[in-house]
């Protein structure tokens, strides 16, 4: 039905219209923050405005998709876009197929992705961001696929709420770590967030691996690294948040740090999100059970 010449358009109209717009706009800040934090892959984003212009991200602007982009400021924006030879008032999903394809050369040369790594490996490494639920993945992989060993790290901070020794951590004093160290009975170990000491006995990795066993490891970016150098053939998989403002509101939801540990907490976040081109496969965590089987389908123990 067509309206009458000169009639104004209903308030409710307008209101509705208005609440709209500004939903589109704070989503299209929320995936610029994920590009910032390198929550998303920019190829991830052309991608889906590729697929649908009228998504957030097929109308985020080309100007504010590269300034999105880590170490992107506004004078290397414009000498891109002039290379390109793409209007700054263009949008993602508005661009023809010539200029997305230039596009997106441009952002696999300059952000390259890593290359998952070709068959099965029975030592498994999951690592990521604070607050990405690591731990809450591991114990869903433990209680459901009992043909996976998960092993239990020590670490010197004090248990947190519902925790048990020996089963999420062997909780020890800086004095034990020590010797733990002195000892080699630890694989790797590291210093999280400049606070507490975190490390994996050797022991238990070693026996279930000579029995046959796929075992999984859920420890920090700076033991991945340690685990990928004594033993190359480790699969890494690195888990990430579905956006950078799930993992603030998860860290805060959980309560157990203060505004300062927080703080810290994320700032170590956002270098680790920044390695995660190390890992040879990338895991989303925006469901447990999704997330813990798609980590599970990584390991040799699928493959039986």
């Amino acid at each position: 039905m067509v309206e009458p010449a000169g009639r104004a358009v209903p308030e409710v109209d307008r209101v509705a219209a208005a609440r709209r717009a500004v939903e589109r706009r704070r989503a299209r800040a929320s995936l610029k923050r994920d590009l910032t934090m390198r929550v998303i892959a920019p190829q991830d984003v052309l991608a889906a405005a590729a697929a649908d212009p009228l998504s957030t991200a097929g109308t985020l602007r080309v100007p504010d998709f590269l300034t999105a982009l880590p170490a992107i400021g506004a004078g290397k924006r414009d000498r891109i876009l002039a290379d390109l030879q793409i209007s700054p008032v263009k949008r993602l999903g508005g661009l023809g197929s010539r200029q997305q394809l230039a596009l997106r050369h441009w952002v696999d040369a300059r952000f390259p992705q890593p290359v998952p790594r070709e068959g099965r490996s029975r030592l498994l490494v999951l690592a990521g961001p604070t607050a990405v639920g690591k731990g809450t993945v591991a114990a869903h992989i433990r209680e459901n696929h009992p043909e996976i060993h998960l092993s239990v790290s020590a670490t010197t901070r004090a248990p947190r709420p519902g925790e048990q020794d020996g089963v999420h951590y062997f909780f020890v004093d800086d004095a034990e770590f020590d010797r733990m160290i002195a000892t080699d009975e630890l694989l790797e170990h590291a210093t999280v967030h400049n606070r507490f000491r975190y490390g994996t006995p050797r022991r238990p990795i070693d026996a279930a691996l000579a029995e046959g066993k796929t075992v999984l490891l859920e420890i920090d970016l700076q033991g991945a690294r340690q685990v990928r150098a004594a033993d190359p053939s480790a699969n890494l998989v690195f888990l990430l948040p579905p956006s950078w403002d799930e993992l603030v509101q998860r860290l805060v939801g959980r309560g157990t740090e203060d505004a300062e540990e927080r703080t810290r907490r994320l700032r170590t976040a956002k270098v680790e999100l920044a390695s995660q081109s190390e890992f040879d496969h990338r895991v989303v965590n925006e469901d447990v059970a999704t997330a813990a089987r798609e980590v599970v389908e990584l390991s040799s123990a699928s493959a039986r």
